[in-house]
This record gives structure tokens, sequence and C-alpha cells, in this order.
């Protein structure tokens, strides 16, 4: 392949990701705006579903690295570091508990080993059984996700939130290839509704 044909993809595969990037900060942006203020209620986790309605709780444990570790202005690894959530037009933040963590490997490639700060996060709500569209950001990264779940009348569901992270340049172990790492920031989050993945 030639240098030139090998520059153009280059560029178009940029322009791409730039673009999606940007795709993203803007959907963030609209979707942290409530255009609604009826679709959920918070709840007690312990409460029982009423006719009508459903229980939904969501839930994430995720890791990032320290305070300052990159840079002065970072907020990962402080109490400013939080999660967007909107349904159907409502939206809410999500505050997480924190604490240091320092864990060793669990496995041959383990993401989530090393120095670092644990987050958990947990929220509970009611909606009007149905078809609810969900989306789920972290803001600060430029990461949305955007789902529709079905929530039958008088039920109490589960909605885990789990980081994919991404490839931290130089970590290669033999026959393993690239390794994800917390350290190298959050790519993705994967949601898994009543143990389905979706």
């Amino acid at each position: 392949m030639s240098k030139t044909i090998f520059l153009g993809i280059a560029i178009v595969m940029s322009l791409g990701i730039m673009a999606g990037c940007e795709g993203n900060n803007r959907l963030v942006k609209e979707m942290s705006l409530s255009t609604t203020q009826n679709v959920f209620q918070e709840i007690d986790e312990n409460v029982s579903p009423v006719p009508g309605y459903a229980d939904l709780r969501i839930f994430s444990s995720l890791k990032t690295h320290r305070p300052g570790a990159y840079s002065t202005k970072d907020i990962h690894g402080t109490p400013d570091f939080k999660l967007l959530l909107n349904i159907d037009g409502q939206a809410v933040l999500l505050r997480g508990s924190l604490q240091k963590e320092i864990s060793e490997p669990r496995k041959l490639a383990d993401p989530e080993a090393g120095d670092g700060i644990r987050y958990r996060f947990s929220k509970s709500l009611r909606l009007k059984a149905g078809i609810h569209r969900i989306v789920v950001a972290i803001p600060d990264d430029g990461i949305v996700v955007e789902k529709n779940i079905s929530l039958s009348e008088g039920s109490s569901n589960d909605l885990l939130l789990e980081p994919i992270y991404k490839t931290t340049p130089g970590m290669r172990r033999p026959r393993v290839g690239n390794t994800t790492s917390f350290m190298g920031g959050i790519r993705d989050i994967r949601l898994t509704f009543n143990g389905r993945r979706i």
C-alpha cells in the first residue's frame, strides 16, 4: 500500500473518530437537561412494587486513576466524577461513593489491578410499566449509551452498568496482546438488564 493511500485512510479514520466524539459530547449535553419531571421517582431499595408501575435498581462499580495522575484539572478520582442517567427525558446525575483501592491481579489480564479509586453508583427508581428509553453517560469522558428496556407491571428489575476499559499502550503480556486497564480510562459502558446483556 502506498504512503499516500495509507495517509488518506488514516485521515478519514481520524475524522470519523473526531466526528463521533463531537456527536457524543453533543448528545451528553442534550441528555443532561430534563425535558420532563414525571417519568420516575427515587425510592428506597426495600419497598415493594405497586400496580401499574415497576421498580428499577441501577448499579455500577468502576475504577479510575487517582486524582492528579495526569492533570491537576482532571476530576477522575474525585467526588466530581459522576454518571448521567436520562430516562424518557428526565435526567439525574449519579454521585458515587468512592474509596482508595490497591488490588492485586485476580486473573492473567485484570483491568482493575493496581492503585486507583473505586466508585460505586447505586439508584433505585419507580417508573410506569412499559418500554423506556434509557441513556447512560459519563459526561467528562464523552461516553454515551442508549438502550430501550421493557418493564412489566409490578416487577423489580436490575440494570448493571459495567465499564469497558481502554487498551493501555506499552502494557503487553505474552500471548495476551494489548492489555486493558483502568489507568487508560473508560472506552465504553456495557449494560446488563436482569442478567442479560443488552
